[in-house]
């Protein structure tokens, strides 16, 4: 029985990682191309749909994390790194780019999406040969934990440029705000929301870039010495 539910779970992760891949891939042809035909104002409306369904097919590994790991240990990743990230990463895709056009043609989203997709389609191919055969090449391990030391710079700077940008926007339109008075007596600011999110970039971006280089040093030394 036990075998059967380690198939399964094998089974499960290597066509959801598979997937998200296929979905990363997709959002990473159409940003060159239209960064090639057209330029950086065209990336946007090339991608959005691939790229809000990718980012959001990441809510399942925060499922993973917090449900499906208690019951039969489907994943290890810890839920105190998952979290915040894809937060972020839903937080830019839909509270951000989504909700505000004004920043979807701003060269930022290029830089955005190229980082993103680059860094998931290596991540995801690495997890899905892992599943799907038991191992990945060498090559894919080194891509898995090294890329991330030039594409994190650029898409955190990314995401904090875009929020930037999107304040004034926000304020001025008052977009998902709960005036006072009302039934709940309660008020919500999404500016000011947006605003402390963008603060909190401040220590958590460098936490969490060193938490992958230990993450990093940690692989590859366990590799090296198999």
């Amino acid at each position: 029985m036990a075998g059967v539910g380690s198939a399964v779970r094998r089974l499960y992760l290597s066509v959801y990682n598979w997937v998200v891949f296929f979905g990363w891939a997709q959002v990473l042809y159409y940003a060159v191309l239209a960064l090639r035909e057209t330029g950086h104002e065209a990336v946007y409306a090339a991608v959005e749909r691939p790229l809000q369904l990718a980012q959001t097919a990441a809510i399942m590994e925060i499922l993973h994390g917090l449900v499906v790991y208690f019951l039969i240990g489907l994943v290890r990743s810890p839920v105190s790194a998952t979290l915040p990230q894809i937060g972020s990463r839903l937080f830019l895709t839909w509270g951000v780019l989504w909700s505000f056009p004004e920043t979807q043609s701003h060269i930022l989203v290029s830089s955005l999406v190229i980082s993103w997709s680059i860094t998931e389609t290596i991540r995801y191919s690495f997890f899905g040969m892992k599943e799907a055969f038991g191992s990945a090449p060498s090559w894919l391990l080194w891509l898995r934990y090294s890329t991330f030391m030039l594409l994190y710079p650029t898409g955190i700077t990314s995401e904090v440029g875009l929020i930037y940008i999107a304040l004034p926007y926000m304020k001025a339109s008052e977009k998902y705000c709960l005036r006072m008075p009302n039934k709940w007596n309660f008020s919500y600011d999404y500016y000011y929301s947006s605003l402390l999110a963008l603060l909190i970039y401040v220590p958590g971006s460098p936490h969490m870039y060193r938490y992958m280089l230990s993450q990093r040093k940690k692989a590859l030394s366990k590799a090296k010495a198999a």
